[in-house]
């Protein structure tokens, strides 16, 4: 794989436009090259946090798609960089670009643990799963610093409510201590992202995440443990890494997963652009295969938002790496399934009735 990007440690290589926006921020040939004369750079790159004050946290998942029905973010926008991210464009909501503004401009919601435990206290609040980073990773690097994902599990863990976790990072560890606590009384599940076993292609599918060989051990520790996971081979993107679904599946299953889970790449929004000029970039030679490819499972088209086929794709090659997928659970995971996380403790916690136990 040659890369040529141009933006070092970075998924997207430009700030595409923001849809709400009439007006917007271009960089000229001429400017590019009078920086490239000074050796200078034409943007800076590190990451900016900026605190933000949601009026609450805990968010209603309406598709029929997505294995939730309750998620959180305590972040926005994610400095792991994944060129495919379908949370890219939400950023545009928080007016800024999807592009690398999205990893680069990140909101920091420092209140969370407080916003979540008043939803927890409500009277009206009913126990079901509550999914942590339903749009972007809770255990982002910025995580590191700021803490907010292990508050936000101590206070689960006192209101005894079930928690859902999805992650790329080994960061999760750090918690180990909250999550065996929690999975004593099966209020825990976390799903691990990993898309490929080969480093080459994860270091620019997913440029600042934790290694291929850091995830499979967090996949095994945390097995070890009594934490059931799931890994996510998500997105599964044809011509990238739709030949490695069988050896990932093998891989997650003999370091104690006890299930997997799939998506076909959709590229919604402003990410057909990113990932297109991207992809151009870095894999010039197999650029227009792939992009064709991808297309081929969505009818056409790199944009499908149509329930029930956007995460599964339709065609000949989406029927390949859906078959497969299906042959892997098979032959790995036959007699192996996530359990059901109790929701029975809830409600005598929240009514202060356990509170001596």
């Amino acid at each position: 794989m040659n890369s040529t990007s141009t933006v070092k440690g970075r998924g997207a290589q430009l700030n595409v436009p923001n849809r709400f926006f009439e007006l917007q921020h271009e960089m000229r040939d001429d400017f590019l090259e009078f920086c490239r004369k000074e050796d200078e750079a034409p943007s800076k790159n590190k990451t900016k946090f900026l605190e933000v004050f949601p009026k609450t946290i805990v968010n209603k998942v309406t598709s029929p798609d997505v294995g939730m029905a309750y998620s959180m973010n305590v972040y926005q926008g994610c400095e792991h960089g994944c060129i495919y991210c379908y949370a890219r464009n939400t950023h545009e909501f928080w007016g800024y670009s999807a592009g690398l503004d999205f990893e680069r401009r990140i909101l920091v919601k420092k209140t969370a643990p407080k916003l979540l435990e008043a939803h927890l206290k409500n009277k009206n609040w009913k126990a079901q799963p509550i999914v942590m980073s339903g749009n972007t990773d809770c255990y982002q690097p910025a995580e590191s610093k700021y803490k907010i994902t292990r508050s936000c599990l101590k206070a689960f863990l006192n209101y005894k409510h079930p928690v859902g976790i999805i992650t790329k990072n080994a960061l999760i560890l750090r918690d180990l201590d909250l999550l065996k606590a929690l999975a004593k009384d099966n209020l825990i599940g976390v799903n691990i992202s990993i898309t490929s076993l080969s480093e080459d292609t994860r270091r620019i599918l997913e440029p600042r995440t934790a290694t291929i060989k850091k995830r499979l051990e967090t996949v095994k520790i945390l097995s070890e443990n009594g934490i059931p996971v799931n890994v996510m081979m998500a997105p599964i993107i044809p011509g990238i890494n739709s030949h490695e679904i069988l050896s990932l599946a093998k891989a997650a299953s003999e370091h104690g997963a006890v299930s997997i889970g799939h998506t076909i790449v959709r590229l919604n929004g402003a990410i057909g652009e990113i990932f297109t000029d991207w992809i151009k970039k870095t894999m010039p030679d197999r650029a227009e295969k792939v992009l064709h490819q991808i297309e081929s499972c969505h009818g056409g088209s790199l944009n499908n938002s149509r329930f029930g086929s956007r995460m599964r794709g339709e065609g000949k090659i989406a029927e390949q790496i859906n078959t497969l997928v299906k042959l892997a659970r098979h032959k790995y995971f036959r007699d192996k399934k996530m359990p059901k996380l109790n929701l029975a403790l809830y409600e005598p916690c929240k009514d202060g009735q356990l509170k001596l136990f």
